[in-house]
């Protein structure tokens, strides 16, 4: 079911929920806010279908879907395409939350959620993937770093010329590590600076973001850690000098 936002810069929006009385809410609302144009799927097959053969701004995942769940769902997407991925997790469900950071989301909103919260969160998103493209299209700075070439516009970063890739939120967490290498920055910066937002209590989201950088980056070429984890303060990106 697909609903028309009556606007010329229209976020579209893939929302992937078996619950429909609950998708339709968040439909009427995104709608109601104006700007949006929201596509629905109520199994993981379909929204998976729909995720990697259509066009979507974002794309908001709900973990506990029938015939494929939202970690499954998820994998299979991220196979294909690079589309921003917002889930919908139990609140409370730690585990849930780190799992889907881990494989490829970007962020996530528990439920049941603020719907204003939730708007906040897509909006983010969408301004996050605009600003890129605008830099891509006026050509952007690269950076080089020791063995790392980032191109912000384009969201690719290079490590010995081999493209690594990565989600839009690692791609920010990275560029706020980068900008000040050689210096600690807290959570809560890279927290404002990657996902539009504080760090709440108990909230891992930048310390899975981090995880999946060491992981996909690897340490330099000397053996040290890249990202080096300052205890009570933030996290540091180690120059190679």
């Amino acid at each position: 079911m697909s609903l028309h936002a009556q606007s010329y810069n229209v976020v579209n929006v893939l929302l992937v929920d078996d619950d429909e009385e609950f998708a339709g809410l968040v439909a009427e609302f995104l709608i109601a806010e104006g700007g949006f144009l929201v596509t629905q799927r109520h199994d993981g097959v379909r929204g998976v279908d729909a995720a990697v053969n259509e066009s979507f701004d974002v794309i908001v995942l709900d973990v506990g879907l029938p015939k494929l769940n939202g970690f499954e769902a998820l994998k299979l997407i991220r196979e294909k395409v690079d589309t921003p991925v917002l889930m919908l997790t139990a609140r409370g469900d730690d585990i849930d939350r780190i799992l889907g950071l881990e494989i490829g989301a970007d962020d996530y909103v528990p439920k049941p959620c603020n719907l204003r919260e939730l708007v906040a969160r897509i909006r983010v998103i969408t301004r996050r993937t605009s600003r890129n493209q605008q830099s891509a299209d006026s050509g952007g700075d690269r950076t080089v770093i020791g063995d790392l070439q980032v191109e912000p516009g384009s969201q690719s970063v290079f490590r010995n010329d081999k493209l690594i890739p990565l989600t839009g939120a690692e791609n920010l967490v990275l560029e706020a590590l980068i900008q000040s290498a050689g210096q600690v920055v807290d959570k809560d910066s890279i927290s404002r600076h990657a996902l539009g937002r504080r760090i709440m209590p108990f909230d891992r989201s930048v310390d899975a973001h981090i995880s999946n950088l060491r992981k996909k980056l690897g340490p330099l070429g000397d053996g040290r850690q890249r990202i080096k984890t300052v205890r009570g303060r933030g996290y540091l990106y180690v120059t190679s000098s």
